[in-house]
């Protein structure tokens, strides 16, 4: 046994290295990389969209084979709809929070205080923001198909949800479809594994490019909006789903915090929740032990619909337009913003430029101006770091709280109980 387990165990510093420790080194040897070449970090570029190519090639069949092969190892139709409506519920309590910390922070540093900016007469355009009622019909496809060769990730989890219930309601008829379905899930998830073998590589290139591409000097004059949106992005984090995960599931909170630096570290490269989907099942299986089931049917809805990191973003963005212009809010303004973020965050979902589209929507409801946009879009590529990693630090803790709840997760997993022969191992 032992000698077999020396075999089959990487060679050479590099291969003995954990996926997120070799992640960060790739980040910040790219970084260094960026600095050093400046625009010529362009050069680098095509490393990291090769990963990005990987990792959409497996967002589609991901989602739906795991969504499936999630809802038909629940049997139990009614524990389907109640672990449905409690991440339903975190989902928008934590955005309601996450848009409450981000006023907090604005109000609290004041970013925009000083800038003193005039509205012109030309101002930015942003896509418009669906009606509650369009979003409620687009969820479902007309075509399933055309959903799933577009890409659409809210209309594949409508077809899936209700393909995987189908499924369970024929019973051993169904069988068949449900195995292959499985085994298509299980090559996904292998498929996974292969493709993240790559994240250290594209994750340089990118940080490479981003900062080659945005210097110093693009970031010094909205410094602190930056180091506002960070600082709340940690607090929301570090502190707020910390003290979750201790408060309601009673587990260790540094554990979880250790769990989420692979999923966090490529979210906050790929600025892609639902590019980050692959890392974060991983994650959830094999760091905390969550189900499979819990895991594939939490993680697809919170990449779709969990925007806290982008509701944090926009109390401050917010903020800084209006103290920017001069225009002094009102506790209703500040409680408008609260509530249309939190509705926004599902309306807006999957749709390309959300944090620009929700920005937009927030600055229309309270009167300020959208000439704001233009201040913001010169560092959103920045700010979406972070707030695509609070997302997916986001949907992490709740698919954690919901296993706990419904008793499908595995303690020994999320405590890190090995065996002899898995530490040797590892």
């Amino acid at each position: 046994m032992d000698s077999t387990i020396t075999e089959t165990r990487p060679a050479g510093f590099w291969g003995r290295l954990a996926l997120w420790k070799k992640i960060l080194i790739g980040m910040a040897l790219g970084m260094l990389a960026g600095a050093i070449l400046g625009p010529d970090a362009e050069l680098l570029k095509p490393i990291g969209t090769l990963f990005l190519n990987a990792i959409q090639m497996l967002i589609v069949p991901l989602v739906f084979c795991s969504l499936v092969a999630g809802v038909t190892s629940m049997q139990d139709t009614r524990k389907l709809g109640r672990i449905g409506l409690k991440s339903l519920a975190l989902y928008l309590g934590t955005t309601a929070i996450a848009i409450s910390i981000g006023l907090g922070m604005g109000t609290l540093f004041a970013p925009g205080e000083g800038v003193n900016m005039t509205a012109a007469s030309s101002a930015p355009t942003a896509g418009e923001a669906p009606t509650l009622v369009e979003t409620l019909l687009n969820m479902v496809p007309t075509n399933p198909v055309a959903a799933l060769a577009s890409g659409n990730i809210l209309q594949i989890i409508v077809f899936a949800l209700g393909l995987g219930i189908a499924l369970n309601l024929c019973g051993d008829r169904a069988k068949p479809a449900v195995q292959v379905i499985e085994s298509l899930a299980e090559g996904m998830y292998k498929l996974t594994e292969l493709v993240m073998k790559l994240a250290p590589y594209g994750v340089f290139g990118l940080m490479a490019w981003v900062a080659g591409t945005y210097g110093i000097d693009i970031l010094l004059p909205l410094i602190k909006v930056i180091a506002v949106v960070y600082i709340g992005s940690l607090i929301h984090v570090v502190v707020f789903y910390s003290g979750l995960i201790s408060s309601l599931g009673r587990l260790n909170p540094v554990r979880y915090l250790k769990g989420v630096i692979s999923p966090a570290a490529v979210a906050f490269t790929t600025t892609s929740s639902a590019g980050t989907l692959p890392a974060s099942i991983k994650a959830a299986r094999e760091e905390f032990g969550v189900s499979k089931g819990v895991s594939s049917f939490v993680l697809p809805l919170g990449a779709t619909i969990n925007m806290d990191g982008t509701a944090l973003y926009q109390g401050v963005c917010a903020l800084f337009i209006a103290q920017a212009f001069g225009i002094d809010l009102a506790l209703s303004d500040y409680l408008l913003i609260i509530m249309t973020s939190t509705l926004a965050s599902i309306g807006t979902a999957g749709v390309p430029g959300a944090g620009l589209i929700m920005l937009s929507l927030v600055l229309t409801t309270v009167g300020l101006p959208l000439e704001g946009l233009a201040i913001i879009a010169g560092i959103d590529r920045i700010l979406d770091m972070a707030r695509t990693t609070v997302n997916v630090c986001g949907d992490l803790m709740v698919s954690v709280l919901v296993g706990k709840s419904e008793h499908e997760l595995d303690e020994r997993t999320y405590n890190r109980e090995r065996t002899a022969a898995q530490t040797r191992a590892a």
